[in-house]
């Protein structure tokens, strides 16, 4: 319950679109403080993006064992 309370607050909200993007920035570098913590909120509330964060997850794995046999 604390964790919709926090979500819906308008300083941790953003769109899923926003998430969608973070989730990308983050594959290319580190995510700063801020929009971390608003990234790691919005997944705890929104299944479609902790989707999406696991296949970044599967993809990025695949690609260091793909890397890791070339």
């Amino acid at each position: 319950m604390l964790k919709r309370k926090v979500a819906r607050h308008p300083m941790f909200r953003i769109s899923c679109q926003h998430a969608s993007r973070l989730l990308s920035q983050r594959e290319e570098a580190p995510l700063p403080f801020a929009q971390r913590i608003k990234l790691r909120v919005h997944l705890t509330v929104c299944d479609a993006c902790t989707n999406v964060s696991r296949q970044f997850q599967t993809m990025r794995l695949a690609m260091q064992r793909w890397r890791d046999k070339a």
